[in-house]
């Protein structure tokens, strides 16, 4: 039985449409390979920038979770011992915790002045070992604690330069794409969608990948300084209580 001409017709269209969809598939890229050597390096800078600080993110991610439950841990093994010498003990296995470094840096302290000769004062009893200075202590636990907030900031201010800086290399991608635009309606003469079209297509590539890269800095920048200001007011508190303790035995 003979095709009907209307059937052959019919599917000559529908493949004469489907043929520049599939052709569009890779216009972004084809754009990118056909851009001039300023766009495409553009591009690529945004592209670095965007992957380092998704590297940022995660990196940051798992360790604050990691933080998180050594903390918990930490803190429970600190109010159930009895002595400093036991909650040393498990500190190897839980140097994630910022908490750790604030106690060993305390605990060194005390270690250092107890095992010094007591003074001889009527009012100390004999053989109790006592501290010389509560605030010799106090010091070093605001030393661990500065160096335990800037181990938790390392690497975050990077996220608030990426969020500042590559909208506006997006932008200068941005002027460069229409800048080449008018060269070509300059050398051509003409205004045609298919003269100017390729240098905004590039302008347009440009500041997209830039928000790309600039929205999620930004919203992260956020999210981990929020969370190593909690961090902080924790390390203070923990301070306190350890200070605390030393203060109602060994003073």
């Amino acid at each position: 039985m003979p095709t009907p001409g209307w059937f052959v017709l019919a599917l000559q269209q529908l493949e004469g449409s489907a043929t520049p969809a599939r052709d569009s598939s890779g216009t972004v890229i084809d754009l990118i390979i056909d851009a001039s050597p300023v766009s495409q390096a553009v591009i690529v800078i945004l592209v670095l920038f965007s992957i380092v600080s998704w590297g940022i993110v995660l990196y940051k991610t798992f360790a604050f979770r990691r933080l998180e439950r050594q903390s918990a841990t930490f803190l429970d093994v600190f109010r159930r011992s009895t002595k400093f010498s036991e909650v040393q003990a498990v500190c190897k296995s839980l140097d994630g915790s910022p908490l750790v470094g604030i106690f060993q840096a305390g605990y060194a302290e005390l270690n250092l002045q107890l095992r010094q000769p007591p003074a001889n004062s009527p009012e100390a009893p004999a053989g109790r070992p006592t501290l010389k200075s509560l605030a010799a202590v106090d010091r070093a636990l605001l030393r661990a604690s500065s160096v335990e907030v800037n181990k938790l900031e390392k690497r975050v201010p990077f996220l608030a330069t990426v969020a500042s800086i590559t909208p506006f290399i997006g932008l200068f991608g941005t002027v460069w794409g229409i800048m080449m635009s008018f060269q070509s309606i300059g050398a051509q003469g003409s205004t045609d969608l298919s003269v100017v079209g390729p240098g905004i297509a590039e302008a347009l590539i440009a500041t997209a990948i830039g928000l790309f890269a600039a929205i999620p800095a930004v919203y992260f920048y956020n999210h981990f300084s929020t969370k190593v200001k909690s961090y902080a007011s924790e390390m203070d508190d923990f301070a306190l209580e350890f200070l605390n303790i030393a203060e109602r035995n060994f003073t």
